[in-house]
């Protein structure tokens, strides 16, 4: 009997032992997780060279990122009531660069995204500030052309970004419901009050990503995005 004893004694080890391995298992799998990014990779990243960035936290309706910071080019801020024209304009203005129009006469590669930041105007609810930027290449990095039209600028100028991801094509009625849309997914979050936080500090705006060129038609993906320290 007391042989008995024993021998179910081991076997309950041997049980424990099990699940405790399996519960360590799952709480790894669920530790390298965290770093997982909630989107797949853009199809146009596979191609193109974009900003580089971390995953440090992801969920299904966002993710939280931090990019690396890096040189950008900037077009001046376009005060328009239309995302579709202002943008237009500014791209038109990048793509005149990359195709020649700079100090060094350079055919740059396109990148991806094209970041635009998005200020509404305290005079007009309708009235928007918007600037266009392009991630420089790597080649360019520490020696990017010059223009009179553009300008070279160090972004993002806050460490991460709360960021959600939608398909089709962007414009002035689908951006404001995406931007809801995220805000709506960060209620109640650490990361709503650390975005909070860093806007009562002052003017931070709310960008908008884009990965596919206007002839593009499938698999297109666009990202909204809030900035925060």
């Amino acid at each position: 009997m007391v042989r008995g004893k024993g021998h179910m004694g081991s076997a309950g080890e041997g049980i424990g032992l099990v699940f405790l391995t399996l519960a360590l298992c799952i709480a790894i799998m669920f530790e390298q997780c965290q770093g997982r990014s909630a989107y797949a990779e853009p199809a146009n990243c596979l191609r193109l060279e974009c900003a580089p960035y971390q995953v440090i936290h992801s969920q299904k309706d966002y993710e939280i990122r931090s990019y690396r910071t890096a040189t950008w080019i900037s077009t001046s801020p376009v005060n328009s009531n239309s995302y579709k024209d202002a943008v237009g304009h500014g791209f038109n203005i990048l793509a005149t660069y990359i195709q020649g129009n700079n100090d060094q006469a350079a055919n740059i590669n396109m990148t991806a995204p094209v970041l635009v930041d998005m200020f509404s105007s305290t005079a007009s609810s309708r009235n928007t500030t918007f600037t266009v930027h392009l991630y420089l290449p790597q080649k360019y990095q520490n020696n990017p052309p010059l223009s009179r039209q553009v300008h070279p600028v160090k972004l993002p100028k806050h460490r991460h970004a709360a960021v959600k991801r939608f398909g089709g094509f962007m414009n002035d009625t689908n951006i404001p419901g995406q931007v809801l849309a995220l805000k709506k997914s960060l209620e109640g979050t650490p990361w709503e009050s650390s975005i909070a936080r860093t806007q009562s500090r002052g003017r931070v705006p709310c960008s908008v990503a884009g990965y596919n060129s206007p002839y593009e038609y499938e698999n297109r993906a666009n990202e909204v995005m809030f900035w925060f320290d």
